[in-house]
């Protein structure tokens, strides 16, 4: 889809097209593109196809909100689950305090976080560098009659002045003509010039992959790490006065956070339970936090699995009740699950080289019942902890 094709979209015409798509959703393709050339040309047709299909499956991060919306393939793939930017336009406003802050978004793409921000109530000025992805966000202001807070101009993110503005946003692109990138020296723009944008701003707010590493984070701002229905989404860092430094876990919906404190988990020997921190806490390194409030020790010192002798019920932390733990060995585990008439296991690791797929075929399950199975380090031997979930109280 180019931008001419794009633009017909938006024509009563281009409409009509885009929705006589939507209802041909789950159609044959070839089907659906035949009885639309009946009536709308070859890159018309094709166009509404791809963006009725481009809101079916933005549905998953958009809700309700999809079918008013437009996306690029790439846009989509990048975009914030709207319950994420929603929680981060929230936070925005409690750190600038009164009044509505005049955000520059540095590079919007198809507008999911500037909808969020203007929906606070921020006025928003973003930019972005590719015409079409420009056009798609401006539809999506006006999909949602914000135009009046929000203006989206084509330009480049290290030509953007934070220091007119009350905020800078900013969500670098991690795709590269390779495919994704996890080396922030990759992203667009470039590392080094999202720290000089963040080095003029009052207060910044940069999305970045959850795996970042730690010496990218720039000194004394605060890292939150997100986690939306217990899978670890983005991280976002806050960077000026408010930022305060440290690091966050967020849990999403509920709004559960949790910050670093300092505390260091104790290790010891397995209790009756073992507890799985989501995987928020674990990437903000608060492991020791989380082991804490279930009042609980490490396995091992450097694997985050806790433990401990009574059940504690905290959204921190999914619960196994221990069955058995047993020295890593395939005769041995195939024989424990064969004991209790185990045919089908969850298996879950940290800190083991094991090969889930091929461990799971090694095993030949036969029977009716199911089974967690954790492989793991303990006291620096590996280990496997034969387990059932426990849902909580």
């Amino acid at each position: 889809m180019d931008l001419d094709a794009f633009t017909e979209l938006l024509t009563p015409r281009g409409r009509r097209a885009l929705a006589e798509a939507e209802e041909l959703a789950g159609a044959d393709p070839v089907v659906a593109a035949t009885t639309l050339r009946r009536t709308y040309d070859a890159a018309l047709t094709s166009a509404a196809l791809t963006q009725a299909g481009l809101r079916e499956r933005a549905r998953a991060k958009f809700g309700a909100d999809a079918g008013r919306m437009f996306f690029t393939p790439h846009g989509l793939e990048q975009s914030t689950r709207a319950e994420v930017a929603e929680h981060r336009a929230r936070r925005l406003l409690a750190l600038h305090g009164a009044g509505a802050p005049r955000v520059v978004d540095a590079c919007c793409g198809v507008g999911g976080d500037l909808l969020a921000l203007a929906r606070a109530g921020c006025t928003v000025a973003a930019v972005d560098t590719d015409p079409l992805t420009v056009a798609v966000a401006r539809a999506n202001a006006e999909a949602f009659e914000l135009a009046d807070r929000v203006t989206v101009t084509v330009a480049d993110a290290a030509g953007v002045r934070p220091e007119d503005h009350d905020v800078l946003f900013a969500d670098p692109a991690r795709r590269t003509g390779r495919g994704r990138t996890f080396d922030p020296m990759a992203y667009s723009p470039p590392w080094p010039v999202v720290l000089d944008l963040v080095s003029r701003a009052r207060l910044a707010c940069l999305k970045v992959a959850p795996g970042i590493p730690y010496e990218f984070i720039p000194e004394g701002a605060e890292a939150e790490w997100i986690s939306y229905k217990g899978e670890v989404k983005e991280a976002t860092l806050w960077a000026g006065p408010q930022g305060g430094g440290g690091r966050r876990a967020t849990l999403l919906p509920g709004g559960h956070t949790l910050a670093a404190t300092g505390v260091r988990a104790p290790v010891g020997a397995p209790g009756r339970f073992v507890y799985e921190p989501d995987g928020a806490a674990v990437r903000a390194h608060l492991v020791g936090e989380v082991a804490e409030l279930v009042g609980g020790r490490l396995l091992d010192p450097m694997i985050a699995y806790v433990t401990s002798d009574e059940p504690v019920d905290t959204p921190w932390a999914a619960a196994y009740e221990v069955d058995d733990i047993l020295p890593f060995s395939l005769k041995r585990l195939r024989a424990a699950l064969r004991e209790r008439q185990i045919g089908n296991v969850t298996i879950k690791k940290r800190g083991s080289a094991v090969d889930i797929e091929r461990l799971r075929a090694d095993l030949r399950l036969k029977g009716d019942k199911s089974m967690v199975i954790m492989l793991t380090r303990i006291a620096d031997k590996p280990s496997v902890i034969l387990c059932k979930a426990r849902p909580p109280a």
